[in-house]
């Protein structure tokens, strides 16, 4: 089972992380293997974690903006 964090943004940093997270991406979909299953399978699902990272930043709020009820 995995452990979830909060932690506290500001609009600022969730931006500066979301832009980390599409090099990162990039830099996964440039890497240059050889297309083995095991290599397809690796990459499929490190992409399917950035995504998963960049939905979760993408729908958060930051930790100055109050919450709507």
């Amino acid at each position: 089972m995995s452990e979830t964090l909060k932690i506290g943004l500001t609009n600022d940093q969730r931006d500066l992380l979301l832009q980390g997270l599409r090099y990162v991406r990039s830099s996964v979909l440039l890497e240059i293997h050889d297309p083995t299953p095991e290599i397809v399978e690796t990459r499929e699902g490190q992409l399917h974690e950035i995504e998963t990272l960049v939905e979760q930043l993408s729908g958060s709020r930051s930790a100055d903006t109050p919450a709507r009820r």
